[in-house]
């Protein structure tokens, strides 16, 4: 499958008062056509920030994002409503962003329908469609404080697929439910995922939320720096030194720093703490592969040490 989200060396700087914060320092991302991928990271680490870009809601300070075709960079206000209505589906972890209180749950999914002029009785099968789908087909008629957390959130992405978008863009979607609840939205979204071939990039600070997705990609500073791969079966992998989500098992993930185009490495700092790394190291060309020594002659095996 091809790409359907490329960014590269995305920056994104912020202005508060008299300072400029850089959200994003030259980012790199891809992700797949039909892919299901969970965004990691520290709180400020930048996450956030290439949500709301790709979402629409802000905009790249330089760099490169391109979603479904759609250059977010030099996108026209036209086409960003556009972009918005029909490319990119939202679900935020608050219900009451998601739902308006005063309407019943099958009216909050025809609303996104009404504001692109659909007619009536589209608006009515499309709705009774999806909430069959999320398994809410009973409850249309209840309204959000009628039912509960999650089915809420069952509701809530009911109406952000109402208008058939490519990407499902789900910040910390599971962050207010209980963990088997939480593990039945995940399942409901894997769900989707398969029948529509929907893209999924979601936020999430849980491990066990994380492990569902395809890929768990850490972001860093910034940058993205390292991504974990479901794997089907057991090999010998490196341990979750590397891993975006720490505690992954090696029987169900491969763990991989990510290299951007201008070379950058992100070294976890478990390893930087244990092998003495600092400020200057040293690499070797290994043929097939590159090796990196602490330049502490005391840290490097017999045979390597510089003279």
């Amino acid at each position: 499958m091809g790409e359907i989200v490329t960014c590269a060396n995305l920056v994104k700087i912020y202005k508060v008062a008299d300072l400029e914060v850089q959200a994003l320092q030259g980012l790199e991302l891809r992700v797949a056509a039909g892919e299901m991928v969970a965004l990691v990271g520290a709180s400020g680490s930048g996450k956030s920030t290439l949500l709301n870009i790709l979402s629409g809601f802000d905009e790249p300070t330089a760099g490169a994002c391109q979603v479904a075709g759609f250059d977010l960079t030099r996108i026209t206000a036209a086409q960003l409503l556009r972009y918005r209505r029909t490319i990119v589906g939202h679900l935020w972890q608050q219900s009451g962003r998601n739902l308006v209180p005063e309407y019943s749950i099958e009216q909050n999914v025809t609303l996104p329908l009404l504001a692109r002029g659909v007619n009536d009785r589209a608006r009515h099968r499309r709705s009774r469609e999806l909430l069959d789908m999320v398994g809410l087909q009973d409850l249309g008629a209840r309204r959000p404080g009628e039912i509960s957390g999650g089915q809420q959130q069952r509701a809530s992405i009911a109406v952000a697929l109402a208008n058939s978008p490519t990407v499902l863009l789900a910040d910390e979607p599971t962050g207010e439910l209980d963990s088997e609840t939480a593990h039945g939205i995940m399942q409901t979204l894997h769900a989707l995922n398969r029948q529509l071939g929907l893209t999924v990039i979601l936020v999430t600070h849980d491990p066990l939320i994380a492990s569902e997705a395809e890929r768990i990609i850490a972001i860093r500073n910034g940058r993205t720096s390292a991504e974990s791969v479901r794997q089907s079966g057991g090999t010998d992998l490196a341990g979750g030194a590397a891993a975006a989500m720490p505690g992954l098992s090696s029987a169900t993930h491969r763990d991989y720093l990510l290299l951007d185009q201008a070379g950058r490495l992100q070294v976890p700092p478990i390893l930087i703490e244990r092998l003495r790394f600092g400020g200057r190291v040293e690499m070797r060309d290994a043929g097939d592969h590159l090796e990196i020594w602490p330049t502490d002659d005391d840290s490097m095996p017999e045979g390597r040490r510089t003279r």
